[in-house]
């Protein structure tokens, strides 16, 4: 018995998960008439606060995809809020969407959305990293940052809020309050809005400190029912502020029934394999290339790890001109990684947070190369067709033990190789326990790390 099926119509659509979770959704705005299934398939969560989960085909963090997909998806998000809230037609929209529909490589384009519109743009961790990432870079001026479930020992947060359904709540921001102290538009950029409480919190925890008027929230997918939106309404007039809101599929949702997890099937397990390891350090390799910041963080435990960050994740703030450096650095440490490739069919994996750099170097790497991230999110594996988590992982985060982290939808034997992208290198002995699981999948395992050796700019 198939685990997902879809009942379609232009607007309505009944999707079963597990055979015992029913999901209707109404699509009420669909501005480029983009089908559903091209977007997302279904999964259940194993989260008591929230049962199902919209797996995305276009974000990088479940599903592998083409890692252009990834790139071109922030870029059409901009041109549509420049359609929406701007009354600016880009005339990217048509191009990017058959870029994203035939695969055609739109990438390496210069920013196209011109000097007099400068946001402050905040993507959602984790996410929405390199979504938030890709929406900035299509911008001529402008700013970004992301939010971070990291805590940092030596750097109180500039603003602090909550993710109520998720299981990791707390978000932090670390870029310089002066990135803030401002009366420019905020964008909010997120993968998928549900009920909308997230932005909601955010909106509030940066109008307390920084006020201003006009807020923006972008989001491939906006399931906010009426009473949501109404939400958004009522802290408008609260706060006397404008709240937009842009996606590329708008709709309501109805959800019934609590998924049969104990009655499904887990990613079986395979027995031992032999792999090769490697290691790669872009910091040798480009001493020059990548600065990084001395900013220690804390684990839950307590313990502190000083290896650097990067400085131009976007954990720190990042503005046009840095965002051209770094585009040029990983164009050439892109070209690198393509020489180490050993097959045709290569995995690049992004770790938690650390989504947007891997998924650029990903698209930089020449032809079959499809790119994905660990997450934090505990999904049930059911290996049927068209459910979004046919495969899992389970393994303690090397970089904190304290938290569980997964991986989805590796076949065996689908990948030659993979590329297991670390913003900053793992202890060996904290490493080893996913790499023993990942090596179960795929025989050749490149870790590459970008901890810069303590150098500083």
């Amino acid at each position: 018995m198939r685990s997902h099926t879809l009942t379609y119509s232009k607007t309505k659509h009944s999707i079963q998960i597990l055979n015992s979770l029913t999901v209707n959704i109404h699509i009420t705005e669909n501005p480029y008439e983009l089908l559903p299934e091209d977007l997302f398939v279904m999964a259940a969560r194993i989260n008591k606060k929230r049962s199902f989960l919209f797996v995305s085909k276009v974000l990088g963090k479940h599903i592998p995809i083409d890692p252009k997909i990834g790139l071109l998806t922030g870029e059409l998000l901009a041109s549509r809020y420049m359609e929406k809230v701007k009354k600016v037609e880009t005339g990217k929209a048509a191009e990017l969407l058959s870029a994203i529909k035939n695969g055609t490589d739109f990438l390496n384009s210069n920013p196209f959305i011109d000097k007099d519109h400068n946001p402050v743009i905040i993507g959602f961790a984790e996410t929405a990293t390199a979504l938030g990432h890709a929406f900035f870079q299509s911008f001529k001026r402008a700013d970004y940052f992301h939010t971070t479930r990291e805590q940092l020992a030596n750097q109180n947060s500039v603003i602090t809020f909550e993710e109520e359904h998720s299981h990791a709540t707390s978000h932090r921001c670390y870029a310089d309050a002066d990135l803030l102290y401002n009366k420019r538009e905020i964008i909010l950029v997120d993968d998928e809005m549900t009920t909308g409480k997230t932005a909601i919190n955010i909106i509030r925890s940066i109008h307390e400190r920084f006020p201003r008027k006009i807020y923006t929230v972008v989001s491939i997918l906006d399931w906010r029912s009426p009473k949501d939106q109404i939400l958004f309404d009522d802290l408008e007039k609260e706060l006397g502020v404008i709240i937009n809101n842009v996606s590329l599929l708008k709709g309501e949702i109805d959800v019934n029934g609590t998924p049969e997890v104990n009655k499904g099937q887990s990613a079986g397990e395979l027995s031992g394999q032999t792999a090769q390891i490697s290691h790669i350090d872009i910091s040798k390799e480009f001493p020059e290339l990548l600065s990084t910041t001395n900013e220690p963080s804390v684990t839950l435990n307590g313990e502190i790890r000083s290896t650097p960050y990067l400085k131009d994740s976007g954990r720190f703030g990042l503005d046009e001109k840095r965002q051209a450096g770094l585009s040029v650095s990983l164009a050439e440490v892109g070209q690198s990684l393509s020489r180490k490739r050993d097959g045709r069919n290569t995995l690049c994996l992004g770790t938690g947070e650390f989504m947007y750099i891997p998924m650029k170097l990903a698209s930089l790497m020449g032809e079959g190369v499809k790119f994905h991230s660990t997450t934090r999110s505990p999904i049930f594996v059911r290996n049927d067709k068209d459910y979004g988590a046919q495969y899992g992982i389970s393994f303690e985060n090397p970089e904190d033990p304290e938290i569980a982290q997964f991986v989805y939808n590796i076949p065996d034997g689908c990948y030659d190789e993979v590329f297991l992208f670390f913003e900053r290198e793992p202890e060996k002995d904290s490493l080893m326990p996913f790499i023993n699981q990942l090596k179960k999948y795929i025989k050749n395992v490149k870790v590459v790390y970008f901890n810069g050796g303590g150098k500083n700019e």
